[in-house]
């Protein structure tokens, strides 16, 4: 009986701060300023077919990246001693207790033209664009996100029992073999959880796009604050089907975890 009555904030939070704002969403966009039900919105939200093509597309960029970059990492952190490993993790952590938008001006300060980098390549012969395109954009989406990869992978990784890896070099097993047939198998559940935390808020943030996309890079998250201001209720519908399509996502991943485990 204790254990229910303690569920009953998180259920009043869940309904609150979920339940609720869902439903206003889902009102905005089934009914017009009259009242009456339509799907005139959702239509609308289909002119928008770019914007979520490509915000899809610089998340799974983004997460790619950000998988490619922590696994070693985390790998490498797993192994250290408990000490610096507590160290390794506090030195991820302290760039994420600064403001998001103060991280993302300084990037537009490095990237600007005639700043620092821009700079150096300039100096070295180098001309290319730093600032509003897509390369910009992916680059913030990993300095932002690259933690929630890192984070779960550490922990998974972290418990895998150091005796299964010894074991594996002693039947003769190279460093690439043990990652390859025993860490990776085992580190799936982290992957899975680091995927899922870095492609959810990589497809549906605008702050990065706005400071380091510009105009011509405009992900959803981007026109869902645009059209706000003026046309709610379109703005609701296309926030209602990022909803699904994240939903989706999350339902693939989560079964495709589940066969994993099943499977090891």
């Amino acid at each position: 009986m204790k254990t229910k009555k303690l569920i009953i904030p998180y259920l009043l939070w869940m309904f609150l701060f979920t339940l609720v704002p869902l439903a206003l969403i889902i009102s905005n966009t089934c009914r017009d300023e009259a009242g009456n039900f339509t799907l005139l919105f959702l239509q609308k939200a289909l002119n928008y077919k770019d914007e979520f093509l490509y915000s899809l597309w610089v998340a799974f960029l983004s997460t790619s990246i950000c998988l490619v970059l922590a696994y070693p990492l985390s790998y490498f952190i797993s192994r250290s001693s408990e000490r610096a490993q507590r160290t390794y993790t506090m030195l991820i952590m302290v760039p994420m207790w600064m403001n998001f938008l103060l991280r993302i001006r300084a990037w537009v300060l490095l990237l600007q033209n005639s700043g620092p980098i821009d700079s150096f390549l300039n100096m070295i012969g180098v001309d290319i664009p730093l600032m509003y395109n897509t390369s910009a954009v992916v680059l913030g989406m990993v300095y932002e996100f690259l933690p929630f990869m890192i984070l779960p992978l550490c922990t998974v990784m972290g418990k895998i029992d150091k005796s299964l890896i010894e074991a594996a070099q002693d039947l003769g097993c190279s460093r690439l073999n043990v990652i390859r047939k025993v860490v990776f198998p085992l580190s799936i559940p982290g992957i899975i959880s680091g995927v899922t935390m870095v492609f959810v808020p990589s497809a549906s943030t605008f702050l990065v796009s706005q400071y380091l996309g510009g105009p011509n890079n405009r992900m959803i998250g981007d026109v869902i604050e645009m059209l706000y201001k003026s046309d709610r209720h379109t703005a609701s519908a296309i926030a209602l089907l990022l909803m699904i399509v994240i939903l989706v996502f999350m339902v693939i991943m989560n079964r495709f975890g589940d066969e994993e485990a099943v499977g090891v």
